[in-house]
């Protein structure tokens, strides 16, 4: 672990080359200020609405003391209502972003999205299961993340059964058979459930919504996935080496057996976070790395951490769309699908070919 993590100045130097860095501390600073601007504008959208400048000092109100031009309701349906909601939004849909950044780079295929590995599955039997027996909130998070990575502790055993060096493919059809199985047992929760009281609960939250976000779930999600985002993150500049392909990886002295697991068991805490404090919320980490792509180029010290703040905006403008748009909630996840897979195929038609060598 510490030499994967440990200083690769040689091996950046070397996966820098053919790679055009593309203004990394603009590109990452405009990205910044706009999901900063993005959440100001969400604070303030909703059937009551607040001005941005009010919102702006509201949020500056908790930290310095300011004479209040606000009203108390404005102040409350900011802090208590919005507030806690905006934060798993940005925290959910940066680690979903990053973390499909980082599998399209470790399976080399650009089609490769965070429900590849079943953990997105696994966490839904733990949260379904949870509202099947009537538990709170509390439990419903935890049992979501734990199955979440106990599908991946499957998949590695499963994988292991192969041999000491698995090829991806094992990987990846293995994680199809898990996230299959997991499936079929999520449909048989909802078989057994009570239609006119847990069946309502365990669909609306299987379909994805941050309608119950609170600060300790935005906790809890912003200290898992920012765990699993700090790997990625500082192993960023390995990935590209990685991206070569094994025999290129190890040839500079890197142990692609291992970075692929590290990444992998990354990206399973990032996913097993998210579904437990948002349900299943599908599309994000497969669209937004092609829309970074497009705009940073392939370089992954650059698309990462601009997939994580692109993946941040995204849904937050998702999510308000999601409360704003209907007097009702509409689900997270239907959203997220009914505009990523037009955006994917218009994306597809844009650069043909081209999307799989910049992968």
């Amino acid at each position: 672990m510490s030499e994967l993590l440990g200083d690769a100045a040689a091996v950046d130097r070397t996966a820098a080359r053919g790679h055009g860095l593309r203004a990394p501390a603009t590109a990452v600073t405009v990205c910044l200020v706009v999901v900063l601007a993005l959440a100001i504008i969400a604070l303030g959208l909703g059937r009551f609405g607040v001005p941005p400048g009010q919102v702006c000092r509201i949020l500056a109100g908790q930290i310095v003391e300011l004479t209040p031009t606000w009203t108390e309701t404005q102040q409350r349906v900011v802090l208590l209502v919005r507030l806690p909601r905006v934060l798993e939004s940005l925290v959910v849909g940066g680690g979903l972003g990053l973390a499909g950044a980082a599998l399209q780079a470790v399976f080399r295929n650009p089609l490769v999205s965070p429900q590849i590995l079943g953990v997105s599955s696994g966490a839904s039997v733990g949260g379904a299961l949870a509202l099947l027996l009537g538990f709170g909130s509390v439990q419903l998070v935890g049992g979501a993340f734990l199955f979440g990575l106990g599908s991946l502790a499957l998949l590695f055993v499963v994988t292991r059964m192969t041999g000491p060096s698995s090829p991806m493919l094992v990987v990846v059809l293995a994680g199809v058979i898990i996230g299959s199985f997991a499936s079929a047992v999520v449909s048989l929760i909802t078989y057994l459930a009570d239609p006119n009281d847990q069946l309502p609960a365990i669909v609306f939250w299987l379909l994805g919504s941050l309608a119950t976000a609170t600060y300790p779930k935005a906790m809890i999600a912003a200290s898992t996935i920012a765990a699993g985002s700090a790997v990625i993150l500082l192993l960023r500049w390995r990935v590209n080496v990685l991206s070569l392909g094994d025999e290129d990886a190890a040839a500079l002295g890197i142990r692609p057996e291992r970075l692929r697991w590290l990444l992998l068991v990354a990206v399973a805490v990032i996913v097993a976070g998210a579904v437990a404090v948002s349900g299943v919320v599908g599309w994000v980490g497969l669209v937004v790395p092609h829309l970074c792509r497009m705009w940073v180029g392939p370089d992954h010290r650059v698309l990462l951490p601009v997939s994580l703040l692109v993946g941040a905006g995204y849904l937050t403008v998702i999510d308000t769309v999601a409360r704003t748009l209907t007097p009702g909630e509409v689900p997270l996840g239907v959203l997220t699908a009914l505009v990523g897979a037009p955006v994917f195929f218009v994306l597809l038609r844009l650069r043909g070919q081209r999307v799989w060598s910049d992968a």
